[in-house]
């Protein structure tokens, strides 16, 4: 990480307060991803509505997203993310409530929530864009999403000690996540990002372009699609595991370590991973997120030992890392200095949009599909196809498309 040592002093400062936060403010989706079906299997009055809370929190996220960007061009990086950490504390304070009452419909609106803070999480990759230029741009974000290794590591552990800690399952997590996002939120008050300046209108400004004008820009267009490929398929597989593993006889510990190699995997290349693209170009970096997402599906589908989860897992948190990171930093560069707010929330509405619906049909395809949990799983994992497919046959499209100026070594910074 010598390149943060070299960055200016308002760029280093703002990265690592943004690598910090994912850290340990991050340390709360592992455990709320660990614990949200299982939580919402134990209160839900239907099995196929067990992962409903964790498509609640997406949910929240996509309808967050719109209006929290706009909000931080406004008011700051800083206001945005200060909320987005009180959002936490009080979904977590009401999903506590509903496990104490036994409430489905408390859970789920404590689920959504807190959704609020996933999106604003979502943004810290782009804050680190936001004082930091050239080549260490998309090692920037890389860098900040490497943060979330530590709360990879942290999450499920405190998931073990704190699942049980209390007579009423899970209560104690969800004390613990209260706690999380309160002393988190005073890291940014460190943060240091000038807000942005107020886009002109009138005569002489310059033309602002309708939302299907910019989709209809190839670069971002296929930043998008790989983003949501990359995250759906993610969140997918991710959300049935812990119901899968339990479901094949193993132990919720067994399926808390899964989640932690898995989310692991998600980060520790991340370290690298802008390096990658700067030397090789962020379409292949994108297509090789593809192919790993797609050997994570066959892993899965080979067996449900031990080994195929842990395998299947890594792979897929991976194939996250190189899509979603080589999409970002895609998206990042293809985008106007005036229209960063309007992209930004664009871009994840539309990500979260796709996220939202493989949670909701995870659920539904893990418990309600087949006859048993190994059928149920099977039929998760081949649902990636069709997705891979698409943002795969986007990548190539543009690759080869007309005017297209990707390369060996372009993509990543190859427009501004």
């Amino acid at each position: 990480m010598t390149d943060i040592a070299s960055a200016p002093a308002r760029a280093r400062r703002n990265v690592l307060i943004l690598i910090l936060a994912q850290a340990f403010l991050g340390a709360q989706m592992p455990m709320i991803f660990t614990i949200g079906g299982l939580a919402g299997q134990m209160l839900a009055p239907n099995a196929c509505l067990a992962t409903l809370p964790i498509s609640m929190i997406v949910l929240g996220s996509m309808m967050t997203a719109p209006w929290l960007s706009p909000f931080m061009q406004r008011h700051g990086r800083r206001a945005g993310f200060i909320l987005g950490a009180l959002a936490g504390a009080l979904g977590a304070v009401i999903g506590a409530a509903a496990l104490a009452k036994g409430s489905f419909l408390g859970f789920l609106i404590g689920a959504w929530i807190t959704g609020i803070y996933m999106s604003a999480q979502g943004f810290y990759r782009f804050a680190a864009a936001d004082t930091t230029s050239g080549d260490f741009r998309p090692k920037a974000i890389s860098y900040v999403m490497a943060g979330g290794l530590v709360s990879a590591l942290v999450g499920p552990q405190l998931v073990k000690v704190t699942a049980e800690a209390m007579a009423i399952p899970f209560l104690g997590t969800y004390v613990t996540i209260v706690a999380i996002n309160l002393l988190g939120a005073i890291l940014f008050l460190g943060l240091d990002i000038p807000r942005p300046a107020a886009i002109q209108s009138g005569a002489g400004a310059p033309p602002r372009r309708a939302r299907r004008d910019i989709l209809k820009e190839p670069r971002i267009a296929v930043a998008i699609i790989c983003a949501m490929v990359a995250y759906a398929l993610m969140n997918l597989v991710m959300t049935s595991t812990p119901l899968a593993v339990v479901g094949c006889g193993f132990e919720t510990s067994d399926a808390a370590d899964i989640v932690s190699s898995h989310v692991i995997a998600m980060f520790l290349p991340s370290f690298f991973t802008g390096h990658l693209i700067a030397r090789f170009g962020v379409e292949r970096i994108i297509a090789l997120g593809l192919a790993l997402l797609a050997g994570a599906g066959a892993v899965a589908l080979a067996g449900v030992e031990l080994e195929n989860f842990f395998v299947a897992l890594v792979l897929l948190g991976l194939g996250w890392n190189f899509g979603f990171i080589g999409a970002t930093a895609m998206l990042t560069a293809a985008t106007p200095e005036a229209e960063k707010g309007l992209v930004q929330g664009l871009n994840d509405m539309i990500v979260f949009s796709g996220v939202t619906v493989a949670s909701l049909a995870s659920g539904g395809l893990m418990n309600c599909a087949g006859g048993s949990a190994i059928e149920g799983w099977n039929m998760v994992n081949l649902a990636m196809a069709p997705f891979l497919a698409l943002a795969g046959g986007a990548l190539i499209w543009l690759w080869l498309g007309p005017g297209s100026d990707t390369g060996p070594r372009k993509g990543a910074t190859s427009r501004r």
